[in-house]
């Protein structure tokens, strides 16, 4: 098959959406398909061009044997709601009116959302190109957008909740990465057959426990304590304050040290909770290269992965906690719902009530104080991911549904 990758967000870029997306890419190639994907530049999570990129309407590039076509988009910093749309709407329209004439044929366009309005160009660059369209959901929207309370507008809800159920309805078939959101879908009257569960994945080979790199924890000043881990988009969705606090609470313990990996709009007001708690026992490393984060994940020794206590969430698989399972690093996860089955089923690590930095500081405490519980866990979690949820595995059931819709 020929198969086009329509998405905003893409390698080099670093974050759950890119890698995703490019080793589904990567390994459709390798298994004699012709990938190809329309992106916007780079410019994720800080808002700005990168360099190499900067002032191009139209790029195309090959990485790692992927053709990359490019086009333009509205990067900001700014994180009012205004700014955001045009952020979206740019590459939306930059993609159809630019991308379309660069990609050649193609037998599938698979369209990722959010952001939700990528699934109209995804349509309409289907059409064009005579080709399938599948609309894969990562995240519900408008939904997810008013719970977080970004999303206010109710003409823009109601716009919004019509151009989702439309993509619905013109996809050849829709995909959606957690049980949750399959449901959601389905529950609304949208036919069921050609809805499917394609879930996070890890690359099992990638994130693994010999990665783990004394030097490296020397180097950050934790070569002898135990280190909490957060990677990841510094986001409203997290609610990274409980990580904060609960470091608070564990100010005592030298020999304790919470280590948050990444960028994004919180990023600021959490450093300014720490300097303002006087807090030590905390550190923020800058947004990594992809290469570099079995090695960092490898070298910390607990996992702690939050989002909000909201209802939206209770159907959220964080792609991290599938690199710390693979890694062997138990986890310290504070997500209701189908996260929280999954960890309790694997055996995997400690699950706590979502924004209790009480219940969050005694687990990691337990973690710290009992290196055998964490060699179990950690066993278990590998044992568990090695299992359900590598890669090629996902992959070949993706490969099975776009074939079983060309036919």
């Amino acid at each position: 098959m020929k198969i086009l990758f329509l998405t905003q967000y893409c390698p080099p870029e670093v974050g759950a959406p890119q890698n995703r997306i490019f080793e589904f890419a990567k390994r459709l190639k390798k298994f004699g398909h012709e990938v190809t994907v329309l992106t916007a530049m780079p410019n994720y999570p800080k808002g700005e061009i990168f360099d190499g990129y900067k002032g191009k309407k139209l790029m195309i590039e090959e990485i790692e044997g992927i053709k990359v076509v490019r086009t333009s988009i509205y990067a900001t910093k700014e994180k009012s709601f205004t700014k955001r749309l045009r952020n979206y709407l740019s590459f939306t329209f930059s993609s159809v009116f630019t991308g379309a004439k660069h990609v050649g044929n193609q037998d599938v366009v698979l369209t990722e959302s959010p952001p939700l309005f990528l699934g109209w160009s995804g349509y309409v660059i289907s059409k064009k190109l005579k080709a399938k369209f599948v609309f894969n959901i990562s995240d519900l929207w408008p939904e997810s957008a008013v719970k977080l309370g970004v999303l206010h507008n109710k003409l823009l809800i109601k716009a919004s909740t019509l151009l989702e159920e439309y993509c619905y309805r013109k996809a050849d078939a829709v995909t959606g990465q957690t049980k949750g959101i399959v449901k959601n879908i389905v529950d609304r009257g949208f036919d069921e057959k050609k809805v499917h569960l394609i879930t996070n994945g890890v690359d099992t080979e990638f994130f693994k426990k010999e990665n783990r790199d004394d030097e490296f924890r020397k180097s950050i000043g934790i070569e002898n304590k135990f280190a909490a881990c957060y990677g990841g988009i510094h986001g409203l969705a997290q609610g990274l304050e409980v990580i904060i606090n609960a470091a608070e609470i564990l100010k005592d313990k030298e020999n304790i040290q919470f280590v948050f990996v990444g960028d994004g709009p919180e990023k600021k007001k959490l450093i300014d909770m720490v300097n303002n708690k006087g807090l030590k026992n905390v550190t923020f490393l800058p947004v990594q290269p992809k290469a570099n984060m079995p090695r960092i994940i490898a070298s910390m020794d607990a996992s702690v992965i939050p989002l909000k206590k909201l209802d939206l969430f209770k159907g959220a698989l964080p792609s991290k906690m599938f690199e710390a399972l693979s890694t062997e690093l138990p986890i310290v996860l504070a997500v209701e719902g189908e996260a929280a089955n999954l960890i309790n089923e694997a055996k995997a690590g400690i699950v706590v009530e979502p924004e209790n930095s009480k219940a969050m500081a005694d687990a990691i405490l337990k973690l710290a104080e009992d290196v055998e519980l964490r060699r179990t866990l950690g066993s278990n979690g590998r044992n568990y991911v090695m299992k359900n949820y590598s890669r090629d595995t996902i992959t070949k059931k993706l490969e099975d549904i776009l074939e079983n819709i060309k036919r």
